[in-house]
């Protein structure tokens, strides 16, 4: 096994949620990037924009796009590239860090550990940092495309405290860091009051995605406890929105 590199993603993040200092990340769907003069542009705004982190990986990516992806991102922005895997396959060595995801929120036994074991020991030989991470599904009908290829039912947005119950199992069992999607393309973000009830209930850094896709939604994404909200199908279908998205000072 390699030396790990000094950069330690999740530290500055659980520091940051001590903190109550914003984090802005920007998803990547290896699958849905742009190419030539398009992608170009998207590394060119990500790199100006106040995004602090990007996360790379999506529902259903095809063998070698997470690679080719983190290795254009790692030579054209300053950001840490965090992946925020989909499948197995969805692994760079060159990345920063990875989420280690465990869908707690679901009964799939393949997402609770069956893949990990699958990927442990590959995982391991590799110089990247990885974050014990709880992710939870959360939303209400139609399904995502994260639910649809999770084989599992997301939490209601009605019952917060499914959530809070949840997130509190998560933390005993161990895990550094819980994030909360409502999924790809989701029609609404998250409400507001089931950000907080986690946020009251549990002390780990709080990531917060899926129908996030304005300054308005972000601002209470944070302001209800998130230390780091994501953004992602927005920006695929207008990246100049990047320009005019701000974290408070």
């Amino acid at each position: 096994m390699r030396p790990r590199k000094q950069f330690n993603w999740l530290e500055t993040l659980t520091a940051d949620a001590k903190h109550d200092r914003q984090r802005l990340a920007v998803l990547v769907d290896p699958q849905d990037a742009p190419s030539g003069k398009a992608w170009r542009q998207l590394l060119k705004l990500i790199e100006s924009s106040e995004a602090t982190d990007v996360f790379v990986g999506g529902s259903l990516v095809t063998e070698n796009s997470t690679k080719r992806v983190v290795d254009e991102l790692k030579r054209s922005v300053s950001q840490p590239v965090v992946l925020f895997p989909g499948a197995p396959n969805q692994i760079s060595e060159r990345a920063d860090a990875l989420l280690f995801l465990s869908l707690i929120s679901g009964r799939n036994p393949d997402l609770l550990i069956g893949r990990h074991v699958e990927t442990a020991t590959h995982i391991a030989r590799l110089d990247l940092e990885t974050v014990p991470t709880g992710y939870m599904l959360i939303g209400d009908p139609p399904l995502t495309a994260a639910a649809y290829m999770s084989h599992s039912l997301p939490i209601p947005t009605n019952k917060p405290e499914l959530a809070v119950a949840t997130a509190l199992a998560g933390v005993m069992l161990g895990l550094r860091c819980l994030y909360l999607d409502a999924g790809s393309g989701a029609g609404k973000p998250i409400p507001a009051s089931t950000i907080r009830a986690v946020r009251d209930a549990v002390d780990v850094p709080l990531i917060v995605g899926g129908g996030l896709t304005c300054q308005t939604e972000l601002d209470t994404a944070w302001a209800s406890g998130a230390t780091c909200a994501v953004i992602g199908s927005a920006v695929e279908q207008e990246p100049t929105l990047l320009d005019n998205l701000r974290r408070a000072d």
